[in-house]
Order: C-alpha cells, then structure tokens, then sequence
C-alpha cells in the first residue's frame, strides 16, 4: 500500500473469481428445485460508503447504469443505510440471473474504482415452504457464500443452516470455518 492509496482511502484487495458470485445463479435451481427455497426476487450488496467525491462518483454513477439497465431488464435498484454506517444497495427483479448480475456489476465498480475493501458482502433472499426468510450471504473477502436463517430476534437456526451447507455444498463455495459464518439482524430484503 502506498501513501497515496493511504490518503485517499483505496487499497488493492485481490479479488475473488467472478465464477464464485456466479455459482449462485446456477445454484438456485437446486435451491428452488430440490430445497424448495424459492427466491424472494430480492438481492443486496452490502459496502461501507466512503465520503470522497471519487467514491460518491463511483455509487452514482453505478446507480445510473444499474437504473438504464434496469428499465429493460426489469430491475428496480433502491439504496438504504443500516445502524452500523454500511449501505446496502437492494435490487428487486424476478428474473434471479439479473440479480446476480446486478451485484456483480456493483462489487465490479467498486473494485475497479479501487475501493473492493469497502464491500462487506452480498446478500440472496429466499423463502421456505412455510415463507421464513433463508439467506446466502456472499462473503467477498473470502470468495464464499454461507447460509443465514433467522429464527425469532437476534436468533439463528443454526441446524438448518449446516443442512443447507450439507445439501448445497458440491454447488456453492461454501465457507468452511463456521465462525465465520456471520449473522446479519435486520436484513432490508
């Protein structure tokens, strides 16, 4: 790391392949197919705002592409921030491959603008036969997705999620130590 890269806030991270995002696409037809987790139509990537003037450049205008390209594919795109100070960038679409492809095209221009340390993570939601939220998180610093399933305030169905590991882990990178397996209360989607 530089000293510009120190002043300005940006820092090279090595970036997980795409191909790793991606699995989600092809992986939601065993999850609707074979766990009946239908996909609530709704992702999010999850980043810590900077306040430079690159930085806001690079989320409006990340925005606007998202927007143009929304309006033919159908993808709605709103921007809300959390407690902890993280913006969560939610993407509603039926078509779950435009989801994916959304988020990637939002961790893309973080990355490329230098700030790919600023992501927390992206999220996918679905929904059981019962209509309980199921959540694939996407862990970019480890190019990993594990499964977060609420069950009540501040509780997890941690059973279930090591099911879902174990039913879906020959399809996604699943992360292999449990304790990183973070809980994210207060999921806007």
């Amino acid at each position: 790391m530089g000293l510009f890269d120190i002043l300005t806030g940006k820092r090279k991270m090595k970036a997980p392949a795409e191909s790793r995002l991606f699995a989600m696409a092809t992986a939601a037809v065993t999850l609707e197919m074979t766990l009946e987790l239908r996909s609530a139509d709704k992702a999010a990537i999850v980043f810590q705002p900077l306040a430079t003037a690159d930085f806001s450049s690079i989320v409006t205008d990340m925005e606007e592409v998202l927007r143009g390209t929304g309006d033919d594919a159908g993808t709605d795109v709103e921007r809300t921030d959390d407690s902890f100070g993280y913006r969560w960038m939610v993407l509603s679409d039926a078509d779950f491959e435009d989801l994916v492809v959304g988020v990637n095209v939002v961790s893309q221009a973080l990355q490329d603008g230098g700030y790919g340390e600023r992501i927390l993570c992206a999220v996918f939601a679905f929904r059981d036969p019962q209509n309980q939220p199921v959540y694939w998180i996407y862990n970019y610093k480890r190019g990993a997705y594990y499964p977060f399933v609420p069950a009540g305030t501040n509780q997890r169905d941690s059973e279930r999620e090591l099911r879902l590991k174990a039913q879906i882990g020959h399809e996604l990178p699943v992360e292999a130590e449990l304790e990183r397996w973070f809980p994210l209360w207060g999921i806007p989607i």
